[in-house]
């Protein structure tokens, strides 16, 4: 789907909006600022910070990013090594700077992830730490924990280490910056920089191959993301890059390398999750096929996954579909006896969060344990009487982060759409009606479209069929409760659908 941004022009609108976010916080107990006692910590930890003796800053790490980011937890180096390769990954070394048992440590707990919302962050370290002291920024020394691969010809891993260095980015490029300096189209920013994104490109490829063939599969939906430039917000609806996928592969090997490690180690703290039972997975192949896109036996399921096509909108709704069956996620803690359930089944291995500590409580942790672990050492007293305590803090700052960015997003929309009540739109349904077993209280059939343009999901009343493209009206854009609802009003007085349809979103036939 093309990029295509929105402007909330109505001034009544954007004053509603800028109400709805900050009552939006209130509800979920978001705070932007931190208590003295903890400003006054992290600029004592700065001061008094001693930089590890190894030092790696003759290695060209470069970092990638989204726009104006600042909290910065990566910066990558890759060379060849024979027929194989080496990557050193290097991520900030938050432990450094936050002390145990202190005010610091105390309020990131509390806090669990930094919280994105449109108007702004509310961080989950102060932004003395993690944008600066601690922040991978371009042409400044930073501490680091340093993972370094050496990997096969096939981007396979032969061994890996991680230790703390001293180190040092030299440039912060953006995807769409890396995708235009390997096509030629943009200034390549220093000497040997197209050969290391070449490098990236080369490996990222190969671990999405490595991905298929273990079972893995990743779901590259379009994203939605909103803006806010000082005056008004926008939504900006943009394809996944292939950029964006080889930088995610380095982070999920690290990930996986850092699982296997714990697993070695006998302590830790995973990222599980089981995988989609055998219903589930009858009810999304027959989805395929009533869309038109049948799921060849032949293929596994991520294989399946990266041939769809998200500017076709049958194959957009199947992702959405998808993405159902991504479910079940959970942190999975122990010391001494390893679980059974060790396995993030959509990456088909076992998997730590280990590469945003800047924003994630849990990767502080896992760090420091896998810096132990790597260099033979005890794992700190500290790390493992918080283990037990992870998985409900983390999951309780999940559900924060999900409400606060659905919450936003639904605002967003309405203000974007609140002028235009009883204006039709063409749409494509993501996710049809549900049908009655008969058993079940009559409710009205609804499911959830996105427009064409402006290129905005939300529920939609009416009998919708998966995939279809239909005409819907706007007739609720409420922006103080943050609701946007359509409904589908078919000219002949019935709905529309794909030949076969029928039964396309009923359990029952779905297998």
């Amino acid at each position: 789907m093309p990029s295509n941004q929105l402007d909330t022009r109505n001034g009544e609108s954007q004053d509603l909006l800028a109400a709805a976010l900050s009552a939006l916080r209130e509800e979920l107990g978001i705070v932007d600022s931190f208590p003295a006692d903890v400003l006054a910590e992290a600029e004592q930890s700065i001061e008094a910070h001693v930089s590890p003796q190894e030092d790696l800053t003759h290695l060209t790490f470069l970092t990638i990013d989204p726009p104006e980011s600042t909290d910065l937890d990566q910066a990558l180096f890759m060379e060849r090594r024979g027929s194989g390769y080496r990557v050193w990954y290097a991520i900030a070394d938050v432990p450094g700077f936050v002390e145990p048992g202190g005010a610091g440590d105390a309020e990131s707990r509390r806090r669990g992830q930094t919280v994105y919302a449109p108007d702004g962050r509310a961080l989950l370290y102060p932004a003395c730490i993690s944008d600066a002291a601690a922040s991978l920024l371009p042409g400044v020394e930073r501490p680091a924990f340093v993972w370094e691969f050496a990997l096969a010809s096939d981007a396979s891993v032969d061994s890996v280490t991680v230790r703390r260095a001293r180190m040092r980015s030299r440039i912060q490029l953006t995807y769409q910056q890396v995708e235009d300096i390997l096509q030629g189209t943009a200034p390549h920013g220093f000497p040997g920089l197209p050969g290391i994104l070449s490098l990236l490109r080369e490996i990222g490829t190969k671990r999405v191959e490595q991905e298929i063939r273990r079972g893995g599969s990743s779901l590259n939906l379009p994203r939605q993301e909103i803006f806010h430039d000082g005056r008004q917000f926008a939504i900006q609806t943009e394809p996944s890059l292939a950029s964006e996928d080889w930088n995610a592969q380095i982070s999920l090997m690290t990930g996986m390398a850092a699982g296997r490690m714990m697993i070695d180690g006998g302590i830790g703290i995973l990222r599980t999750m089981p995988g989609p039972d055998d219903a589930a997975l009858a009810r999304f192949r027959h989805q395929a096929r009533i869309l038109g896109t049948p799921w060849p036996k032949e293929l596994s399921y991520g294989a399946f996954l990266r041939t769809l096509d998200t500017a076709s909108p049958r194959q957009l709704a199947l992702m959405h579909a998808a993405a159902f069956l991504f479910r079940g996620a959970e942190y999975t803690a122990f010391d001494g006896e390893v679980p059974d359930d060790i396995e993030q089944s959509a990456i088909a291995a076992p998997y730590a969060h280990t590469t945003a500590p800047l924003r994630r409580l849990v990767d502080r942790f896992v760090l420091v344990i896998c810096e132990a672990l790597s260099g033979g050492r005890e794992v700190p007293h500290w790390v493992r009487d918080a283990l037990p305590t992870l998985n409900g803090l983390m999951n309780a700052s999940n559900q924060t982060a999900s409400r606060m960015e659905s919450g936003a997003l639904e605002a967003v929309r309405a203000a974007v759409l609140s002028s235009r009540v009883g204006e039709e739109f063409e749409a494509v349904v993501l996710q049809g009606s549900p049908r009655s077993n008969g058993s079940e209280p009559k409710q009205r059939p609804s499911g959830t479209v996105q427009l064409f343009d402006p290129p905005v999901e939300a529920p939609c009343d009416g009998e919708l069929v998966a995939g279809a493209t239909v005409r819907v009206t706007l007739v609720e854009a409420d922006v103080e409760h943050r609701r946007v609802r359509f409904e589908m009003r078919p000219a002949a007085g019935r709905p529309a659908r794909h030949s076969g349809d029928a039964d396309a979103e009923s359990p029952a036939r779905a297998g």
